[in-house]
């Protein structure tokens, strides 16, 4: 995928402010909420690559030269800085780290974003 396109099927929630990085990669099918920063570490090109049907959560932060694969669910005000090649599952924290396998965005009332607790 070239830079600065987002896949078809972007869904953006809620009003609010998100700043992507003109460099940045997003898959198909991304739904993006208010308050989150897809940027760059160091150079120029050093940005995420977001795959499709990723959902992430408010304020959540992503940069550097990271992967994130499908499927993948970022919660709110999560810290994104390495990559998360296993699909479909959810990370969230600061810095982010796997709190749970075999949960995506379409799973919505087994994820943590419907109001369950997050137990870091």
């Amino acid at each position: 995928m070239p830079v600065n396109v987002f896949g078809p099927g972007l869904r953006i929630n809620h009003f609010g402010l998100i700043v992507v990085n003109s460099n940045a990669k997003i898959g198909a099918n991304c739904d993006i909420h208010q308050g989150v920063n897809i940027g760059q570490n160091h150079g120029q090109y050093d940005v995420p690559t977001i795959g499709d049907h990723v959902w992430i959560g408010p304020g959540a932060k992503l940069f550097g030269k990271i992967q994130i694969a499908n499927g993948i669910t970022i919660g709110a005000n999560a810290v994104v800085n390495k990559s998360f090649t296993q699909e479909n599952i959810t990370i969230a924290g600061v810095p982010a780290k796997q709190i749970k396998e075999g949960c995506t965005a379409q799973d919505e009332p087994n994820c943590p974003q419907k109001g369950e607790p997050v137990h870091l």
